[in-house]
């Protein structure tokens, strides 16, 4: 049987290989396109980030990588191996981390592990030997024999990882691998995860955290109803804003006239309007401009604003960030998609 060493070093294969991936549900309503036909590798040793709202096919293609569920269509090879004719192979050479993760609350960390890693066909002596090196790397060395619902947020999640590495692959997915974490938990956690890189460990994980995109991913594809909207390294996406995004706070009946401002006094090559944005000031506009220079702008756009009257509630300038790339291909924020789904 091939083994994921002998794929690896097969000369510029990628550890996966995806074509025209989809996936269509039937709901008492109809069919749901979750996934609509999605093409992308993902290089060996490369941490690869599937970024968007919740809904937009994130899970879903996730689960279908690891066999959870079958695809509509399209094709993928995972490890060298065809996800459609060798699930089984598939399975195998994948470490999986779902959401909600998978210890028992009642059972030994350390029992958990070696079970396991037993029912990948591990020996017992070697189950327990890859469960004691993963309990020191992922800093949970003292805890095997603990019961993993004594354990912190963080500290579980820690352990889901170490249940989807003990049987050696060097492929994992990790979906939503923070979510529920407080910030220093999060950051921990993202440490351990560079960590796996540096193992060797190929690393595909999802996420709505823009921060976490942004500080954990070699690359992203960004994803919006179920489709690939963009493809890059965090760096060259926002590289694909030129200029600054001024973000200007008005009341929602002056929204139109603000922008109509915008126009005249700047030179605007993107505007969009979002209602609602900012749930802590009702019945406010958040218009967002990107501009040549955001510093030489703010004072010609607040003059103009005070001659028509209008008295914006705040008004910020900043460098482009994912959240805009994701404004400026799809008109709508991210973070607004994610709170909104």
């Amino acid at each position: 049987m091939e083994t994921i060493d002998s794929v690896r070093d097969r000369a510029g294969a990628p550890m996966i290989e995806v074509r025209g991936l989809a996936r269509t549900f039937t709901t008492k309503t109809g069919p749901v396109a979750a996934v609509t036909g999605v093409d992308f590798d993902v290089h060996d040793g490369e941490i690869l980030g599937l970024l968007g709202p919740n809904g937009a096919g994130k899970t879903t293609t996730l689960r279908m990588l690891s066999t959870l569920i079958a695809p509509t269509s399209g094709e993928a090879t995972i490890a060298g191996a065809d996800l459609r004719a060798e699930p089984r192979i598939v399975r195998a050479r994948i470490g999986y981390v779902a959401q909600g993760g998978t210890t028992n609350e009642n059972e030994l960390v350390l029992d958990e592990l070696v079970l396991q890693a037993r029912l990948f066909g591990l020996s017992k002596a070697q189950a327990r030997a890859n469960a004691e090196e993963l309990l020191v790397a992922l800093d949970l060395a003292g805890l095997g024999g603990r019961k993993c619902g004594q354990l912190s947020g963080g500290q579980r999640r820690r352990v889901d990882i170490a249940l989807g590495l003990v049987h050696g692959p060097r492929l994992i997915y990790l979906d939503e691998p923070t979510t529920g974490l407080d910030p220093q938990s999060r950051a921990n956690l993202w440490e351990h995860i560079r960590r796996l890189r540096e193992r060797g460990t190929t690393v595909v994980l999802t996420t709505h955290y823009l921060e976490e995109a942004d500080a954990l991913c070699d690359r992203l594809l960004v994803m919006d109803h179920g489709g690939i909207v963009a493809d890059g390294s965090p760096d060259e996406l926002k590289r694909r804003i030129s200029g600054d995004v001024v973000s200007l706070e008005i009341d929602d009946a002056s929204a139109d006239l603000a922008i109509e401002v915008a126009r005249e006094v700047l030179e605007v090559r993107s505007l969009v309007s979002a209602d609602g944005v900012d749930d802590t000031h009702t019945g406010m506009t958040l218009v967002h401009l990107t501009v040549e220079r955001g510093d030489a702008a703010v004072v010609p756009l607040l003059r103009a604003l005070d001659e028509r009257g209008l008295a914006p509630g705040a008004l910020t300038v900043k460098r482009p960030s994912l959240d805009d790339v994701f404004l400026t291909i799809t008109g709508r924020s991210l973070r607004e998609g994610a709170r909104a789904s």
